[in-house]
């Protein structure tokens, strides 16, 4: 079978997370928290089956975490802008309530996932869907027979998932993406499949999990 294993993992925890402050293409490092849950992951994966790659956005919350990763599986690290999180252009740095207040019309049209629209400066979701999935086909495509390691934001994790599963950009969201949770998938010439979601049983004793946010707080 032409296959790819994937694990796809989304950054550890970061202050603007705990903000709801959009992050999309800023480069903001992880808390503390974040840190301990990539030590964590990194654990998990390291006992696990074998890697031949990881494969991280080049933000430094999603290379913080990859790079612990790296150090626990002794793999060396591969950026890719492909990677990265949806481009939010104004509204970076901003939180919900003051994206609420500032644009309403354009806070109205992000809540209701308008495909082809796009934030101020920003990438609709059909621009982001194309450039998530052209990468990571092409990266799962470079290790047929073998497992890889994506690290990257939630908003990457929710194009993946829809993929996987079928699901319209539009359809409501019912799947979590917490951060450092593990997230399983199947990849073939014909595109992906899931294999297990959302696994956090390796931050089980951890003090707050609350950070299962959308891809506008990864």
């Amino acid at each position: 079978m032409h296959a790819t294993q994937v694990t796809a993992i989304r950054h550890g925890e970061t202050a603007w997370n705990v903000e709801t402050r959009i992050q999309g293409q800023l480069d903001i490092p992880l808390n503390e928290t974040g840190k301990w849950q990539a030590q964590r992951v990194a654990r998990a994966l390291a006992a696990r089956e074998p890697n031949a790659a990881i494969y991280s956005s080049d933000l430094l919350r999603a290379w913080e975490t990859a790079s612990a990763i790296g150090d626990a599986t002794t793999l060396a690290l591969q950026g890719d802008e492909g990677l990265r999180e949806r481009g939010f252009g104004d509204f970076q740095g901003k939180t919900y309530a003051e994206i609420e207040a500032t644009w309403p019309e354009d806070s109205l049209r992000w809540r209701r996932r308008e495909p082809d629209w796009s934030p101020p400066g920003g990438e609709s979701l059909l621009v982001f869907r194309k450039r998530v999935l052209q990468t990571c086909h092409a990266l799962a495509a470079r290790h047929v027979g073998e497992q890889i390691v994506l690290v990257a934001h939630g908003g990457v994790m929710d194009i993946l998932y829809r993929a996987a599963t079928g699901l319209d950009l539009q359809a409501p969201r019912t799947w979590a993406l917490g951060n450092a949770a593990v997230n399983r998938l199947l990849w073939t010439p014909d595109g992906f499949t899931v294999v297990g979601w959302a696994d956090t049983s390796h931050l089980d004793d951890a003090i707050d999990q609350s950070s299962v946010l959308d891809e506008t707080s990864a």
